[in-house]
């Protein structure tokens, strides 16, 4: 009955009087017909549902994920949609992520005899990989106890090359990741290693591998996190993405789970504003030169 009056009225204005003929005619109460009216013009596109069951799936698998990256990750599932169509949806199912503070722990100790070095990253203009690296050290907490991460990314592709973790905040833990870097690049000389001024790094043994394999030391200036943005924002995505959504009972455990955060989600899915909504695996990959056939 409300579509034969709705076909009724199709192509005219839908003037009161009209309505109230029209449904006086076949004896429907108005309110019944503005009720049922207003029902069907809710009603959702399967197109829409389809959507909002990606947003969601998309949301659980990335819970930090924000409305643009979100959008980005729909475009690269075959969805077509803007970051405003999204973001409405995400606020009206209330998907858009609230972070909670966390306690610090300061991890730098620059109080040391050792020299320290000027920052060179902060004049450079990047055009490709290995040609400057960033690291920083956080804390990871297990269920009794801390334990530290050391960290080196490649700045141009934010790709994860060396890290380790280790019950000490100490050379050793630096040297470790600073040899899996190496290892998985090996760089030619040149390269910009850059860091804080903390002990770890201004000690003689990590330096002293630095000028061994011809790579420059660059140091933040003091009392500047700034100057190591790049790997304060890596450190911030680990704590959100992996670390405060586990309770980490060992360091194996914390090793196991963290390794497969940075080698399979960070590195190979994990989308990033920066490079163009890529994952850093898939940015470099887009790097190397094609094969002429």
């Amino acid at each position: 009955m409300i579509q034969l009056i709705t076909q009724q009225l199709d192509g005219q204005p839908a003037a009161e009087a009209s309505i109230r003929a029209l449904c006086a005619s076949v004896r429907l109460p108005r309110s019944t017909f503005y009720r049922q009216r207003d029902q069907e013009a809710h009603l959702v596109a399967p197109e829409e549902i389809e959507l909002r069951d990606a947003i969601h799936r998309i949301a659980l698998e990335w819970p930090s994920y924000g409305y643009r990256r979100i959008t980005a990750e729909l475009h690269r599932r075959g969805f077509e949609c803007n970051h405003k169509h999204t973001l409405r949806l995400m606020r009206e199912d209330n998907l858009l992520c609230l972070r909670a503070p966390h306690s610090f722990i300061k991890t730098t100790d620059s109080r040391h005899g050792f020299a320290v070095y000027p920052n060179l990253a902060a004049e450079m203009v990047l055009t490709g990989i290995n040609q400057l690296w960033v690291a920083d050290i956080t804390y990871i907490r297990l269920l009794h106890q801390f334990i530290y991460l050391a960290v080196i990314l490649d700045a141009y592709s934010r790709r994860g090359i060396g890290w380790e973790l280790s019950e000490r905040i100490d050379a050793e833990l630096t040297i470790s990741a600073l040899e899996k870097a190496i290892r998985a690049r090996r760089p030619q000389p040149g390269l910009v290693h850059h860091s804080d001024r903390g002990a770890q790094y201004a000690c003689h043994d990590y330096t002293q591998m630095l000028l061994d394999h011809e790579i420059r030391i660059s140091m933040s200036r003091k009392g500047n996190p700034y100057d190591n943005a790049q790997c304060e924002r890596f450190i911030k995505t680990l704590k959100y993405e992996e670390v405060y959504l586990n309770e980490y009972e060992t360091q194996s455990e914390a090793r196991a789970s963290i390794s497969k955060f940075i080698e399979k989600v960070y590195n190979q899915k994990r989308l990033h504003s920066a490079l163009g909504y890529l994952p850093p695996a898939e940015f470099e990959q887009d790097l190397a030169p094609k094969k002429v056939s």
